[in-house]
């Protein structure tokens, strides 16, 4: 009996020491965490982890996408960075351990981002509070306009209103050139398709391009956006994708006789076909994300080929006014596939796909 006693003395007293070990790992591990990434930080401001990407020029492939995604981890620190390294933030993700430090670039707040992965670091960046994303976009009030502008487009849509007959003569327009409309989709679509097939060539590469994508939505401040809900975020990516996407990018350059859209459309469309090629994804990922991909490109569609009625109303003397407001309901048209494209989008990210 006084054997059974002591020996289960003796285990409480194991199991005491290792518990007690393995707390004192545990802090010493976190403790070595942000004082890799303050050492890190400071070795990233000296240029130690600086890589020119122009040096993946005539390399070997595989060499060449090492120093592209060296570059694109440890981007230039930005010109005026001040960091607060006394101050770090933990925060454990899939991809490793991020440990966040306060700091500003020219008087703009944001936080320097060091990804640690088994010990080693991986990302270092800076990221500016909210990315570029203006901040009323995350105000309660927007999301509540969001909605109801949504449901009112609907709404109008099945009245006799200018919202309804800007609807029709848009898809009047759409009919009068419907050769044009058939040729712009054949072409941009399969040069969306072309990307995927060819991204099958090099899979690397299309993680490479991934990657890339996802530091410039990071640093656009979509990541965040998740935080809003399926709301908050479809407001951002309608929002983004509205001014970016299809005003800037697209009709702007469509204002040009409609060539320069066409031509940069081109391009988009085959670095997406590319960087969302399922030969680097989840097809269960793919075959959800679809429908977004339909959608939204569909508006680009549109607005291109407003642009280039532009052209032709011009240039058979019709008058460049009319193939402008032949391209302003190009615009309205398009608006209203990313307002769908932009719900569907964050129903699926936080829903569909979620873990």
């Amino acid at each position: 009996m006084l054997r059974t006693v002591s020996l289960q003395t003796r285990l409480r007293q194991v199991g005491s020491w290792l518990f007690a070990a393995w707390l004192l790992l545990g802090l010493g591990l976190a403790q070595s965490s942000a004082d890799l990434a303050r050492q890190a930080v400071q070795d990233w401001q000296a240029g130690k982890y600086q890589v020119d990407p122009a040096q993946a020029l005539g390399k070997p492939t595989e060499e060449a996408i090492r120093l592209l995604e060296r570059s694109m981890a440890f981007p230039p620190v930005p010109p005026g960075l001040s960091v607060n390294l006394g101050d770090p933030l933990e925060e454990p993700t899939p991809r490793g351990t991020i440990v966040k430090f306060p700091a500003t670039v020219s008087g703009r707040g944001g936080e320097v981002r060091v990804t640690i992965r088994d010990g080693e670091v991986t990302r270092i960046g800076f990221a500016p509070e909210g990315g570029l994303l203006p901040g009323w976009l995350k105000s309660p009030v927007t999301w509540v306009l969001f909605v109801a502008f949504s449901l009112g487009w609907l709404v109008a849509l099945r009245s006799s209103g200018p919202v309804a007959r800007w609807w029709a003569e848009g898809w009047a327009v759409v009919r009068q050139y419907r050769g044009l409309y058939l040729g712009t989709n054949i072409g941009l679509y399969g040069l969306f398709a072309l990307g995927g097939l060819v991204a099958y060539a090099n899979p690397q590469l299309v993680r490479l391009m991934q990657e890339l994508v996802g530091g410039a939505l990071e640093q656009i401040g979509l990541g965040s956006a998740l935080a809003g809900g399926v709301l908050g975020l479809a407001v951002v990516i309608f929002y983004w994708n509205f001014t970016n996407g299809l005003l800037l990018t697209t009709a702007v350059p469509g204002l040009f006789l409609g060539i320069p859209a066409l031509l940069f459309n081109a391009l988009r469309y085959f670095v997406l076909g590319f960087a969302l090629s399922p030969v680097a994804l989840p097809l269960a990922n793919y075959l959800l994300h679809l429908p977004t991909i339909v959608i939204e490109l569909q508006a680009y569609i549109l607005v291109t080929f407003g642009g280039l009625v532009l052209m032709l109303k011009t240039l058979r003397g019709e008058g460049y006014r009319a193939g402008l407001r032949a391209l302003g309901l190009m615009v309205y048209l398009g608006g209203f596939f990313l307002l769908v494209g932009a719900w569907y989008e964050a129903f699926s990210i936080l829903v569909l796909m979620r873990p």
